[in-house]
């Protein structure tokens, strides 16, 4: 297992907010303890609230009000380039909201500033290519909407391409990253698919009901 889909197995398994142990954790995802702890490291540099300490347990917190915030030069240019990556999606409504916080954060920067650094373009988020999923959301959103039927040729582990048909349910966002929900007519069960591993998504002249 990769080490983006080992990160996203742990967020799951950390999703139900209890607290785990890093040895079951480990267990769990087949990994050493030093390589879990460097798993969670990833996950907690990259903004994901994990809480907890070594020996004691790890489990996602349920954060979501923003206390005041001072941030430094390098989180300013960061934030501004998660802003100008969300700014190229074609989905109206996240555009517009990113442009809304855009406006925000500048009005809130002082007039002048340090010189701009570029240490950022070294870092490599555990999740580096969650951005390539998001053309995918306009279509993806329209179609849960319509309760329509969608073609997918999707990523799979194994490195090959496999298509199906689904209907999707939900989309959730999890570490910066997308994920749909709904029902694989293909293989007759649910999935979950995260949006960057999306090859194509074409909308089928089919509509579907809800399953219970």
């Amino acid at each position: 297992m990769n080490r983006s889909d080992r990160l996203f197995a742990l967020l799951k398994t950390l999703g139900d907010h209890q607290v785990h142990r890093a040895e079951d954790l480990a267990s769990t995802q087949a990994v050493s303890l030093r390589t879990l702890y460097r798993d969670i490291w990833r996950l907690q540099s990259s903004g994901v609230p994990v809480a907890g300490t070594r020996g004691t347990g790890y489990r996602l917190a349920r954060a979501t009000l923003l206390p005041p915030l001072t941030l430094t030069d390098p989180e300013v240019e960061a934030l501004q380039l998660a802003l100008a990556i969300v700014l190229e999606t074609t989905d109206p409504d996240l555009k517009s909201a990113a442009t809304s916080l855009a406006a925000k954060i500048d009005a809130g920067l002082p007039l002048a500033g340090s010189d701009p650094a570029a240490d950022w373009q070294q870092i490599e988020h555990p999740f580096a290519n969650a951005a390539r999923g998001m053309g995918h959301l306009p279509i993806l959103r329209a179609a849960i909407r319509a309760r329509q039927k969608l073609k997918i040729t999707y990523n799979g582990s194994d490195a090959t391409l496999h298509n199906l048909v689904l209907h999707p349910t939900a989309l959730h966002h999890q570490a910066r990253s997308w994920i749909v929900q709904g029902w694989d007519e293909t293989q007759s069960k649910t999935t979950t698919l995260r949006l960057d591993l999306i090859e194509n998504a074409d909308a089928l002249p089919e509509l579907f009901t809800p399953r219970p």
